[in-house]
């Protein structure tokens, strides 16, 4: 497995659709960013280039984990 087909949760994000906490889990797949929710399988994609242009302006951001 390489690290573009890891998954990792993201600590204290809510789900949208179920509200749950601590279910959201990131992976890319086909050049692309998935979210997905183990609770409600809720999902939501970004490509790259929108990922890495999207603002955090009202986001309490304290760093953003990019693993190499």
């Amino acid at each position: 497995m390489t690290n573009k087909n890891r998954r990792r949760f993201i600590a204290g994000a809510t789900c949208p659709n179920c509200k749950a906490m601590d279910t959201i889990m990131l992976y890319f797949e086909n050049n692309m960013e998935k979210l997905k929710c183990v609770e409600c399988d809720y999902q939501e994609t970004q490509a790259d280039e929108k990922v890495q242009a999207s603002s955090r302006e009202n986001e309490d951001v304290i760093g953003i984990f990019k693993p190499e």
